[in-house]
């Protein structure tokens, strides 16, 4: 979880390619209309999201009824909104913190992708960070970061 630029796409897809887990993207679950919003900088209300969060809560107790182990990158910005994702004690939280100046640089050289650093500062608004995650720094390498979150969840 994290602000856009974190790194949650790169480093999930990382992880699950070291775990030979399936991979999901949280900003494939949005609505053409919340897409269309972000596209165009305006950041999304709680209204937006809600609908959002609960495909996504679907999708994880399913892929939980079916034993199917899945990283998935998420913004999850608010408690309320980890709350709702933390359908069991197998789901764990890996938060990659960051500053803003940092996720803004990486928005800045990202390509092909509709959230852009001008939903950045909203995201930072609404982010209320974790205190029962695994906090990892995200100005680390891709590589460094999934070495600390094998290490601090136990994963071989």
């Amino acid at each position: 979880m994290g602000p856009a630029g974190s790194g949650k796409t790169t480093v999930g897809k990382l992880l699950a390619a070291q775990l030979q887990w399936e991979f999901a993207d949280a900003d494939s679950f949005h609505s053409p209309a919340n897409i269309e919003k972000m596209s165009r900088g305006i950041p999304l209300s709680d209204d937006d999201r809600i609908p959002w969060l609960h495909s996504l809560r679907e999708a994880m107790l399913q892929w939980d009824a079916q034993h199917r182990n899945v990283g998935l990158a998420c913004s999850a910005l608010k408690r309320s909104y980890r709350e709702l994702l933390q359908i069991n004690s197998n789901v764990k939280l890996v938060y990659l913190k960051g500053s803003y100046e940092l996720f803004r640089e990486r928005l800045r050289s990202r390509k092909g992708h509709y959230a852009g650093e001008q939903i950045l500062a909203g995201q930072f608004a609404d982010l209320e960070e974790p205190t029962d995650a695994i906090t990892i720094d995200a100005a680390q390498s891709p590589e460094q970061i999934v070495a600390e979150i094998r290490k601090r969840l136990a994963l071989s």
